[in-house]
C-alpha cells in the first residue's frame, strides 16, 4: 500500500505530463478569463451571474428567514510578504545589473504594488465593500418579505476586521433600504469556535492540515520557470545560480490574480508573463492544495467537512428558533473561505462535495474558482404558508452564490425542500464523532 506522499506525486507526474481533451474545460475558461486562474483570490463579480432569474415559491409560500455564511469580500493580501517577497528576489538581480527591460518594468510594478498594500495586511479593499454592498441589496430585492417592516437581523462576524467591516456593509445597505429593520451586530471570541477557524474543534485538525499542507507542496515540482526567468533575467547562469525561480515565479503569480480585488490596479496585468499553459499548471497546483486541505478529499480521510460541525448545528439552530417564534429576519455570518468550502462540503451543495478517486482529474470535477470567490455566500431561504400552516409545512432552499443549488434530497419540487424531512440528516453529521488523530 502506497503511501499519502506517494500516491498524490504518482497521481500528478501523469496529470502534468498528459493532455485530455476532457481536461479542457477549466483550461478554456482561464483562457478566455485569465483572472479565474487566481484561486481564493478570484473577485466575486468574476465568476457570480448576479442577473440570474431566480424560481417563484410554490403556490401558497412566501419567504420569511435566511440563514447565512458569507466570506469577507475582496482583501489585500493576509501577508506583507506576498507583496515584498518577488520584488526582493528581483532586486538581487536588479543589484547585479542583470534584469531585462521586463524584469525592470515588472520589479517597478511590483514596488507600486507594495507600496499601496503597507500596513493593510488582509483588510477590506473598496473592491469588498462594493461587493457585500450588491449582496445585500440583491437580497433584498430577491425576498423582500423577510425584511419587510420590523424584521430583525442577527448579524455576527469573526473578529478580524475585512469581515467586521463586510458585515457593516450589507447591515448598513439593509438599514438604508428599509429604516426600520431591526439589526443586531457583533464580533465577539465568544462565537469564535463557530465561526472562524481555528479556535473550536477544528484546533484538533491542526496536525491534518499541516500534513496536507506538505503533501501539496510537493507540487512545486511541476512548476517549470525557465521560460518564466527568461523574460525577466538577462543572465542564464545569474538566474540558475542566484535566483529561486520556482518561487518567484509563484510569488509573480500570486499578486497577478490578487490585483483584481482593487480598483487602483484596473491597469496593471502581470498575467502577460505567464503562458496560457503555465496559468493552468500554478491554477491546478492551487486548486489540488485547497481541495486535499480543506475539501472532502480521500487524502484527509474524508474529514475535513467535519471542521463546521459547530456552524452547522448553530444555523440549524437558529433556523428552528425562527421558525417556533415565526418571525421575519435573517442570521447574517461573515468568516472566511476556510470556513465556507468545508461548510458547503457538509450541507453536500452540488458538487462542491466530490470525492476524487484520481487526482490527475480533480480539475475536471472540482473547480475552486467556482465555489469561494471573495465574497462568497451560502443563503438558506425558508418559506412558510401564507395563511397559516405549522413548522411541518416550512420549506428551504439554498442559494450558492446566489444561484439555486441542488441538496442531496429527493424534492418534487427543486429546489425547495421540506425543512423537518432534511434537518435529521444534517443533525446527524453536526453530532457525529470524529478521530483527528489518526
Amino acid at each position: 500500500m502506497p503511501t499519502m506522499k506517494r500516491t498524490i506525486v504518482v497521481l500528478l507526474l501523469t496529470a502534468f505530463c498528459t493532455t485530455t481533451s476532457a481536461a479542457q474545460t477549466p483550461q478554456e475558461d482561464i483562457e478566455k478569463n485569465n483572472k479565474l486562474s487566481a484561486s481564493n483570490h478570484v473577485a466575486y463579480g468574476q465568476v457570480v451571474d448576479t442577473t440570474v432569474q431566480l424560481s417563484l415559491p410554490p403556490a401558497g409560500y412566501e419567504p420569511f428567514y435566511i440563514d447565512h455564511y458569507g466570506r469577507h469580500g475582496s482583501r489585500w493580501s493576509t501577508s506583507k510578504r506576498t507583496y515584498e517577497s518577488p520584488v526582493k528576489i528581483l532586486e538581487v538581480a536588479e543589484r547585479n545589473g542583470k534584469l531585462t527591460d521586463r524584469g525592470r518594468s515588472l520589479l517597478a510594478q511590483l514596488k507600486l504594488v507594495k507600496a499601496a498594500s503597507v500596513k493593510r495586511e488582509g483588510e477590506l479593499s473598496d473592491y469588498g465593500a462594493k461587493q457585500h454592498q450588491g449582496i445585500a441589496a440583491r437580497m433584498y430585492k430577491n425576498f423582500p418579505q423577510v425584511f419587510a417592516g420590523d424584521a430583525e437581523i442577527d448579524a455576527k462576524s469573526t473578529v478580524i476586521i475585512r469581515c467586521i467591516l463586510s458585515m457593516l456593509n450589507e447591515t448598513s445597505t439593509f438599514k438604508a433600504l428599509n429604516p426600520s429593520i431591526k439589526i443586531k451586530s457583533d464580533a465577539s471570541m465568544y462565537d469564535m469556535p463557530y465561526m472562524g477557524w481555528g479556535h473550536g474543534e477544528d484546533t484538533l485538525a491542526v496536525p491534518l492540515r499541516d500534513k496536507m499542507y506538505k503533501l501539496s507542496r510537493e507540487n512545486d515540482k511541476f512548476v517549470n520557470p525557465k521560460r518564466f526567468l527568461s523574460l525577466l533575467i538577462s543572465d542564464k547562469k545569474f538566474a540558475c545560480d542566484s535566483i529561486d525561480g520556482v518561487k518567484l515565479m509563484k510569488d509573480v503569480f500570486t499578486v497577478a490574480g490578487s490585483l483584481q480585488n482593487h480598483h487602483a490596479f484596473d491597469k496593471i496585468d502581470l498575467f502577460d508573463l505567464f503562458t496560457s499553459e503555465e496559468m493552468f499548471t500554478l491554477w491546478r497546483i492551487n486548486n489540488i492544495y485547497w481541495y486535499i486541505n480543506w475539501a472532502n478529499a480521500k487524502e484527509n480521510g474524508n474529514r475535513m467537512p467535519f471542521i463546521e460541525k459547530a456552524l452547522l448545528k448553530d444555523m440549524i439552530e437558529s433556523a428552528d428558533r425562527a421558525i417556533a417564534q415565526g418571525r421575519r429576519g435573517a442570521s447574517l455570518r461573515f468568516g472566511h473561505e476556510t470556513c465556507l468550502l468545508p461548510l458547503a462540503c457538509l450541507l453536500e451543495i452540488d458538487n462542491v462535495n466530490y470525492v476524487s478517486n484520481d487526482l490527475s482529474t480533480l480539475h475536471e470535477h472540482w473547480q475552486n474558482y467556482k465555489i469561494f470567490p471573495m465574497g462568497c455566500n451560502i443563503q438558506m431561504v425558508f418559506y412558510k404558508k401564507i395563511n397559516g400552516g405549522n413548522a411541518d409545512d416550512v420549506l428551504v432552499k439554498v442559494l450558492f452564490n446566489e444561484h439555486e443549488a441542488k441538496l442531496p434530497f429527493e424534492t418534487e419540487r427543486f429546489p425547495y425542500y421540506r425543512w423537518n424531512a432534511i434537518k435529521g440528516y444534517y443533525l446527524q453529521k453536526a453530532s457525529t464523532a470524529i478521530d483527528w488523530a489518526k
